[in-house]
């Protein structure tokens, strides 16, 4: 099932996509939820054209915590060794954006880079999770961006502001509940031109590894995400370009970078 999160009329809801298609051309539903879908939730019956909503990120994360460095030909293209154990790192929730939405480029840097990732969605409170309970506590997965200020990163050493600065988080369309994550096609577009092609089978650290090693050291909470890191082909992002994730079985993640204002 396709979960989004929308608002229509100033009000915020949650609401199962139905129909064939993409965001942009039409011939999508929305079926809107009751109750709060991490949950066990009812249909609601009433549906409404998907073009008649505004997407918002499909959950509000209580936290984001990222993986870098876990596809071998992207840490080698910034000239890094894979690490020995994951390198995680946290996104605020201010950086946190859906589809549609604004990129807006940092004052702080010049060099502004796409990522295209796989998310994972939590759907219940977990700590110190097995391996083999790891299904139980994912609700689903979609795309992310994990947009980095290359120069920054580079300068600064650490990455809090060169990977948590404001729309630097785009997450979206949807979550996909119904996905085998272990084999998908992820990509990125930037204004229709291919950037970055790979698959989540070339993941260094499964997902999960990923649901156990962070768990051995926080809760997780529903509607958390984590960030699997990005295959090889990162490159700049300009005022004006339109940069677009897609992941086979979800769907296509779009936005645009402007100026900050």
């Amino acid at each position: 099932m396709r979960i989004a999160r929308f608002s229509i009329d100033g009000n915020v809801a949650f609401g199962a996509v139905e129909g064939e298609g993409t965001v942009e051309s039409g011939g999508l539903v929305l079926d809107i939820i009751k109750g709060i879908p991490y949950t066990d939730f009812e249909l609601s019956g009433t549906k409404v054209p998907l073009g008649k909503v505004r997407l918002l990120p499909p959950v509000l994360p209580n936290k984001v915590v990222a993986i870098g460095r876990n596809y071998a030909e992207h840490a080698a293209e910034l000239g890094n060794e894979v690490p020995d154990v994951p390198v995680a790192f946290f996104k605020p929730t201010t950086s946190v954006i859906g589809s549609g939405d604004a990129i807006e480029y940092p004052s702080f840097s010049n060099e502004l880079h796409h990522e295209a990732e796989l998310a994972v969605v939590i759907g219940r409170m977990c700590r110190e999770v097995p391996r083999e309970r790891v299904k139980d506590v994912v609700f689903g997965y979609t795309c992310a961006n994990d947009v980095t200020a290359r120069d920054a990163q580079q300068r600064e050493k650490q990455w809090a502001r060169a990977k948590g600065f404001d729309t630097s988080c785009p997450l979206g369309p949807w979550v996909e509940t119904d996905l085998d994550p272990s084999d998908l096609t992820i990509q990125a577009t930037v204004n229709g031109e291919q950037r970055q092609l790979g698959r989540t089978s070339d993941m260094i650290r499964s997902i999960e590894d990923l649901v156990v090693h962070i768990t051995e050291a926080m809760t997780l909470l529903p509607g958390d995400v984590i960030l699997t890191g990005t295959p090889a082909g990162v490159g700049p992002l300009n005022v004006g370009d339109e940069v677009a994730v897609t992941i086979e079985g979800i769907g296509t993640l779009t936005n645009k970078v402007i100026k900050r204002g």
